[in-house]
């Protein structure tokens, strides 16, 4: 059975981890597999790091400003590709004028600090139900 496949990475110089790795914490627990790309990524590196894993989904953690400016060429990039991968955002604060940013952007989901490990456990399975039916459909019989 295929499973849930998971990128989660931080961009730019934010060196703000812990929720990146909590979160990749209970996604594993929930039975998902998850790469941590870790601190200092670029838009580039992190797409690259998603697209070499077979990401169903790209996570972008965020404690400081940076993921504004870096999430447009993030999202060109992806198109770029022609690969189909949701992107969720997590962090500490995220204003409302964030959130309808990221929404403009094509982001498919953002979690603020504090956010429920089930709701962002059922967004992600959600947002990965394609690529994981793909997979399935693909595997030797």
């Amino acid at each position: 059975m295929a499973r849930e496949q998971v990128t989660i990475g931080i961009m730019g110089i934010d060196q703000h981890e812990n929720g990146a790795i909590a979160v990749s914490r209970f996604l594993r627990e929930a039975q998902m597999e998850v790469s941590y790309a870790g601190l200092f990524n670029t838009p580039d590196t992190l797409v690259d790091k998603a697209l070499a894993g077979e990401a169903d989904v790209i996570g972008v953690s965020c404690h400081s400003w940076e993921f504004l400016h870096y999430l447009p060429e993030l999202m060109r990039r992806l198109k770029d590709s022609g690969r189909d991968i949701p992107v969720v955002v997590g962090g500490s604060v995220l204003t409302p004028a964030d959130r309808a940013r990221l929404a403009e952007l094509g982001v498919a989901a953002c979690f603020g600090a504090g956010a429920d490990a089930e709701q962002i456990v059922d967004t992600i399975r959600r947002l990965a139900r394609p690529g994981v039916t793909r997979r399935e459909a693909e595997a030797p019989r």
